[in-house]
């Protein structure tokens, strides 16, 4: 919302209980959206909507508590908004809350938990989970080593431009691990997630350069990409 119409709309919406305006008030406010940024007022309305069982008011909600913004910082406050969501089937606060168990944020670390919410979230397409299931079967946290299971995950994230998967999908071939070993094929994913910011791809694709894996070797490419 960045018109003063569009917002008076949403606030008198949200001002007779619209909760889904409500949610919008506090995303506006959050991120300073066509008003000044507010975190209090931005927490006012998530409240009201989460309050009263409005799932991504909820995940939002969530996310201040554990970003710390307009409140102190509260994982285990953080926790109890997802958990909340997530049992309504929201996507992303179910990959939220895998994060907090595989970190150990407000809740004893536990792999079997966090596979398990990513799962749930994976399932309906959502792109960070696809990643983030994709790491837990490459690296055997929560469930056996899988490598093929990891591309599998790591390749329907990247086909949804998700540029941490790209980058472990470039990674897992430049190794040939669940996939043969294909230095062209590693640079080709290095460089979808590169294009895009990724700074760990962007060192990844520089080394491909600097020793001429994948690609013509090219010092001056390998420096250009080590230095973004």
């Amino acid at each position: 919302m960045n018109n003063d119409a569009e917002i008076k709309l949403y606030m008198t919406l949200a001002e007779t209980g619209d909760i889904a305006a409500q949610n919008r008030m506090g995303f506006t406010y959050q991120h300073g959206k066509g008003v000044p940024q507010d975190y209090a007022e931005a927490l006012k309305w998530y409240f009201m909507a989460a309050e009263r069982g409005h799932a991504e008011a909820q995940n939002n909600l969530g996310l201040m508590y554990q970003n710390g913004e307009g409140v102190q910082q509260d994982y285990a406050e953080a926790l109890k908004w997802y958990s909340m969501a997530a049992s309504q089937g929201h996507a992303e606060a179910q990959n939220n809350l895998g994060l907090m168990y595989q970190n150990g944020e407000g809740v004893p670390q536990n792999y079997e938990e966090a596979f398990r919410w990513y799962t749930k979230a994976a399932e309906q397409d959502h792109a960070p989970a696809q990643n983030n299931l994709g790491w837990m079967y490459q690296n055997g946290e929560g469930v056996p080593r899988n490598y093929k299971e990891a591309i599998s995950w790591y390749l329907k994230a990247s086909q949804q431009g998700n540029a941490d998967a790209q980058n472990n999908l470039g990674w897992m071939y430049q190794n040939g691990e669940g996939v043969p070993q294909d230095d062209a094929e590693a640079v080709r994913w290095y460089r979808k997630a590169a294009d895009q910011g990724h700074a760990d791809a962007q060192n990844n694709l520089g080394w491909m350069y600097h020793n001429g894996k994948g690609v013509l070797r090219d010092y001056a490419m390998a420096v250009k990409l080590y230095r973004k």
